[in-house]
């Protein structure tokens, strides 16, 4: 047999192939098509058209964010950004790309949707949407809400072939599509650190505690909660503590110190910069830091396994104390992470703007200030090497997952520093950057460079003065050249719940 006959076979065959499944794909239109079931006649249309441009997702994603739950803030933000990536993918490529008719009025007379939607059928944009944002949320959420959110999604799917718009195969295509956004979602955003796994250096528990909280000394930052009632709730938890409330504008560190004179225990309620100053203090005083979660992010305390107060003041009664590392960048503490480059500047145009608009769309705006108006790379000296730098991480221990801001780290105590540099090659624009940014993050970008250390000497020999502007968790700060970064291994001691 010749070649141009083989090909020919061969191309025959697929043909072949496309055309049984084709028929297959349209005997089961009509078997769902066809099919009357009792009451889904006035239920299946009226879901389906809910879920037009992902308005019905929208809603779910506002009622899960409104719990005021982490996990379910996480979900619904997982699930909008796995919309985000299916839908332009189904939308603009796909449906192009293959350019199916919708099955046409003789196919299917009822059409229950009132009429035939006028974009191409193939692959299905509603089913990509329900199945991106029910994965996503499987994710995240515990199997409570996610089954009912999974069930929902199923029955939009449904909807599609029941009312008549789309063949099963757009359907299950669409489904595959979205499956895969939710996945991709991990890639671009980690997840968080699982509660309470992070390790720290056990020691010898502390067995004579009050449990009413007698000598105890809690601060609670009302310039930084979340939660007016916190200092209440800490009372209320442990009603014998004595409780110091500051308030914008008061010297925090100093009210602190001053707490932590006389403390046994000092309980330090807000957010992750306001925990590093606690941790400050508690080390100079030689006493345990209480970590009571009471910000936006908490990163420090969820690392440990606390969420709540109440989990705080277990964690006090049962007594358990471990050893953690703490950072240090230009002489001041850090728990999480430190950098230099644009995050500092990203939080310093949040933080003009999030007591008018609130803090998440303070952050989108900042962002896009960042990335619109003129910002170049700095011209830093790292370690001796002169490079030009969008942005330079240091992270308190080693994170997991890789990328300029990850996420996950399961020790608390390896004496090291995890560094991640984002570099410009030429002229790198700013857009382009963040590109890399997120090429870092799956290990393939040219200018993302990332290793483990003990100390970092970053001097900024482009700037007049020497100075270098800096961030520590989500605190911004001005300090002189050069800075160094280091480490104090095993220097903190914090209450963690009890294993």
């Amino acid at each position: 047999m010749g070649t141009n006959e083989g090909m020919w076979n061969a191309s025959s065959s697929g043909t072949g192939i496309r055309k049984r499944l084709g028929a297959l794909d349209r005997r089961l239109f009509r078997s769902v098509a066809d099919a009357h079931l009792p009451g889904f006649d006035h239920v299946l249309p009226r879901l389906s058209r809910a879920a037009d441009n992902s308005l019905l997702w929208a809603a779910v994603a506002g009622g899960l964010a409104l719990t005021g739950r982490r996990r379910m803030r996480r979900a619904a933000t997982r699930g909008l950004l796995a919309i985000s990536l299916a839908s332009p993918v189904v939308n603009l490529l796909g449906k192009q790309a293959f350019a199916r008719a919708r099955p046409s009025i003789v196919d299917f007379p009822l059409a229950r949707l009132g009429k035939i939607p006028s974009s191409h059928s193939f692959p299905s944009g509603h089913s990509a949407s329900a199945a991106a944002f029910a994965t996503a949320v499987a994710l995240e959420a515990p199997a409570r809400v996610a089954v009912p959110v999974a069930v929902a999604a199923g029955a939009v799917c449904f909807s599609r072939v029941y009312t008549g718009v789309h063949y099963p195969g757009d359907v299950l295509a669409g489904t595959a599509l979205g499956v895969t956004a939710a996945l991709v979602t991990k890639r671009l955003w980690p997840g968080q650190t699982v509660i309470g796994e992070a390790r720290g250096a056990t020691t010898a528990p502390l067995h004579d505690l009050d449990p009413e909280g007698e000598g105890v000394v809690a601060v609670v930052n009302n310039g930084a909660g979340r939660d007016p009632c916190t200092a209440a709730a800490v009372r209320k938890a442990l009603p014998r503590a004595e409780v110091v409330e500051t308030e914008p504008g008061e010297d925090l560190m100093e009210r602190l110190k001053d707490a932590a004179k006389r403390a046994r225990v000092l309980a330090v309620a807000g957010g992750d910069g306001t925990m590093n100053c606690g941790a400050q203090a508690a080390m100079e005083h030689g006493v345990p830091l209480l970590p009571v979660p009471a910000g936006t992010f908490d990163h420090f305390a969820r690392t440990l396994g606390i969420e709540t107060i109440e989990e705080a003041a277990a964690a006090y009664r049962s007594g358990q104390v471990v050893a953690v590392d703490v950072g240090e960048i230009a002489g001041r503490v850090f728990l999480n992470t430190a950098s230099i480059g644009i995050y500092p500047f990203v939080v310093d145009r949040r933080e003009e703007w999030e007591n008018k608009i609130g803090k998440w769309p303070a952050l989108v705006l900042a962002m896009a200030d960042v990335l619109m108006h003129e910002r170049r790379p700095l011209e830093l000296v790292v370690d001796g090497v002169r490079r030009r730098v969008w942005l330079l991480f240091a992270g308190n221990c080693a994170y997991e997952s890789r990328g300029v801001a990850p996420t996950r780290r399961n020790r608390l105590e390896d004496g090291v520093l995890d560094i991640r540099m984002l570099t410009a090659a030429g002229r790198l624009p700013r857009l382009r950057a963040m590109l890399s940014t997120i090429g870092g993050g799956a290990g393939v970008s040219r200018h993302y460079t990332q290793w483990r250390a003990d100390t970092l000497r970053v001097a900024a020999p482009g700037d007049p003065r020497g100075e270098i502007r800096l961030a520590r968790d989500g605190e911004t700060f001005t300090a002189p050249g050069p800075v160094v970064l280091s480490k104090r291994p095993r220097t903190l001691l914090v209450f963690r719940p009890s294993t």
